[in-house]
């Protein structure tokens, strides 16, 4: 089943989009710039033709920009004001997902089985968009980092990379700005939460070894099948409304009448905070320890870290609620989310603010084959992204 989408903005246009900026002289509009990234997706840390395109278009107008985790794009707009050391950086992630699309749009995906399905594509042309306003106009105080980053969806993560190549060096930044898509919330409207928002997660993998054999003769076995039972009943003991753990795979390649020798589990843990996050950890690692001695099973267990908890500087959530307020935008507060956003990685090390941008509730899902958020969210979000920019670089 496709989705409908709403009625293209004014600034559309029927002609290819690859004929378009083959020929075009001028930058494209921010909506040509998320179709073109919608139709040529790429996967995490693959995004070549993306990064280019995107340098295509800002050199366009006489921005100069360089590369960081090497498949992002890094650009500055210094304002015509005194100290330029005053920096906000404005963050968009540009992967996309192993996803088929559904949809039957004119600006569909290219790319077989790839598929700009969690609107990381509107987040880009919105910060696009705000680069295109600021060039324009340049009477601030400071400086705007534009960052294109690679790699969100996906371990290490490319905000970790990013932070790696300590690209803000000299400057000082007054906040790292980003936001994403919510189709829970009409266009229009923003969503926010102070302090703690997005989980901290780890990949979980076990393989427990033991003896198989005939499954008759249960005497003669050390059966992993039953202590990966029982690990997993342990396991999901452990959630609670801010520890969620799942197991998403299990393989025990046996047989009606055969129990293999190992059985391999996969699943993740989300938590809020750095402390629960080890204390889980611990607890997970006494279960399988414990489990193994009443099974008389070996268990190799591998937490894989992956990103920290999405925290929101108060201050900043609050400069951003009382702005969207004053030029009339609708506000929600949000609850904590369980998802997991490498954007965390920014707010370990300056202030940080994560907030949701809504695209009608006729996007559907992220995630899925079938989301295709409101175009009308582009515009919203560059005049909300450019205004907080700019009262944060205020004195």
């Amino acid at each position: 089943m496709t989705h409908t989408p709403s009625p293209a903005p004014s600034d559309s246009t029927d002609q290819p989009l690859q004929e378009l900026h083959r020929h075009a002289k001028a930058p494209c509009t921010p909506v040509e710039f998320r179709r073109h990234l919608h139709r040529y997706p790429e996967r995490s840390f693959a995004e070549e033709q993306t990064a280019a395109f995107i340098e295509e278009q800002l050199q366009a107008v006489g921005l100069q920009t360089r590369r960081v985790a090497r498949t992002g794009v890094l650009v500055s707009i210094a304002g015509e004001r005194p100290h330029r050391e005053r920096a906000v950086v404005l963050r968009a992630d540009i992967d996309a997902l192993p996803i088929e699309e559904q949809i039957d749009v004119p600006w569909r995906s290219q790319h077989e089985g790839v598929m700009h399905a969690c609107g990381h594509d509107l987040h880009a042309a919105v910060l696009y968009g705000v680069l295109l306003r600021l060039t324009a106009s340049r009477r601030f105080d400071g400086t705007v980092i534009g960052l294109f980053q690679p790699g969100e969806e996906c371990n290490p993560g490319g905000a970790s990379l990013v932070l790696a190549e300590d690209p803000f060096a000299g400057y000082d930044v007054r906040a790292v700005i980003g936001e994403h898509v919510e189709p829970t919330l009409p266009v229009g409207t923003f969503g926010f939460r102070a302090g703690k928002y997005m989980a901290a997660n780890d990949e979980l993998r076990f393989t427990l070894h033991g003896r198989g054999g005939h499954g008759a003769l249960r005497g003669e076995l050390r059966d992993p099948v039953a202590a990966a039972a029982e690990l997993i009943t342990a396991l999901l003991a452990l959630n609670t409304e801010e520890c969620i753990l799942s197991i998403g795979r299990i393989e025990a390649a046996g047989a009606t009448n055969i129990v293999p020798n190992e059985v391999y589990l996969e699943g993740t843990l989300r938590v809020f905070g750095e402390e629960e996050r080890h204390a889980a950890e611990e607890r997970i690692r006494t279960l399988v320890r414990e489990n193994d001695l009443r099974h008389a099973t070996t268990t190799e267990a591998d937490i894989n870290r992956g990103y920290p908890c999405v925290v929101n500087d108060p201050a900043l959530t609050q400069r951003a609620i009382d702005l969207a307020r004053r030029v009339g935008y609708g506000v929600e507060m949000l609850p904590l989310r369980t998802t997991a956003e490498d954007f965390g990685f920014y707010g370990t090390r300056y202030p940080a603010l994560f907030y949701r941008l809504g695209v009608g509730p006729r996007a559907g899902r992220t995630h899925t084959a079938q989301f295709c958020p409101d175009e009308g969210a582009i515009d919203v979000g560059i005049g909300f992204m450019q205004d907080l920019a700019l009262n944060l670089l205020k004195a």
